[in-house]
């Protein structure tokens, strides 16, 4: 998992949001299973894209591939510079 941060000044929210539809979600690549948007609760001008990857592979092929990633491109139209951040998931359930 991947997860993106950045902290997006509140008149640039609706350019994040309309981003990420357009250019994150709307294209999901087959490399990723499940992207999310989600706004800090307590501190509201973090937000954060937070990326499940089908393989450990495919996100070490992307991050050596040298393209700016989707996430980056997306925060960067709304006037952040994120952080990133790489974990790997020990559990995971759903209903």
């Amino acid at each position: 998992m991947t997860v993106l941060e950045g902290r997006v000044p509140p008149e640039k929210v609706g350019v994040l949001r309309e981003s990420y539809r357009t250019m994150g979600i709307a294209k999901l690549p087959p490399h990723l299973d499940e992207s999310f948007l989600v706004q800090d609760a307590e501190t509201p001008e973090v937000w954060r894209i937070m990326t499940v990857w089908k393989r450990k592979e495919d996100l070490e092929a992307y991050r050596q591939s040298g393209e700016t990633p989707t996430g980056v491109l997306i925060f960067r139209k709304a006037g952040a510079e994120p952080t990133l951040r790489v974990f790997d998931i020990a559990e995971h359930g759903t209903h």
